[in-house]
Formats: C-alpha cells, structure tokens, sequence
C-alpha cells in the first residue's frame, strides 16, 4: 500500500512538472473572455503562418511576408472573431495570394483559408 502511495505521488509530481515546460507555441493559447491586445493576436498569427510554410502547406514565399495587411473583429459563428490577413504579391497561385487567420477574440487559433469564410 505504501509503495502505490509513492508511486501514485511520483506520477503526479512528474505529470505536473512536465506541464511547466510547454512548448513555444503555448504562449499563443488563452483562457478566459477577456480580448487579446491586437499586438498579441498578430504576433500569434504570425508565428501560425511560419508554422504553416515550415509544414509545408504554404509556399516558400510566404516566409518574406511579415506584415499583416488588415486585423478586424468580425462575427463568427458563435460570436466576435479576429479576423487577420496577410498578402503575398510573390504568390504562384494568385487566387491564393491573400492568407486569412481566425482567432477568438481571447487570441485561441480557428481557421486558416485562402477564402476569408
């Protein structure tokens, strides 16, 4: 009995340690109603879009663009969303020049689309 105490206490020491150390797109997920600094929520959707060049599912291209071309609220499904584009001049597929990034309004990634819905 005593041994599955400590073991029990070992486990959960070691699972709540390892929540410490999450990762570096953690600081990019919110709790909470309260709406994220604009300042936040670009910083976020940049790093998202890199992620998605990184992966593979934009062009190469995409890495040169940094600056977001327009950041708004707009309504969603369920309520207000950011609504963040950027625009690649440089993009092959010009139907697919401009990247649309939703977030909730406390800075939680939805959708990325080529679309803007």
């Amino acid at each position: 009995m005593k041994s599955t105490l400590i073991a029990s206490a070992f486990a959960v020491t070691l699972f709540a340690s390892t929540a410490a150390y999450a990762g570096a797109d953690a600081s990019c997920h919110f709790h909470g109603s309260k709406p994220a600094a604009e300042a936040t929520v670009i910083q976020c959707a940049t790093q998202y879009k890199d992620k998605l060049v990184e992966g593979g599912k934009l062009e190469k291209s995409w890495q040169a663009v940094s600056k977001v071309d327009k950041l708004e609220q707009v309504d969603g499904k369920r309520s207000k969303e950011w609504k963040l584009s950027f625009k690649n001049p440089a993009a092959a597929d010009k139907a697919k020049d401009t990247l649309y990034l939703f977030y909730t309004l406390p800075g939680n990634f939805i959708a990325a689309n080529h679309t803007g819905q």
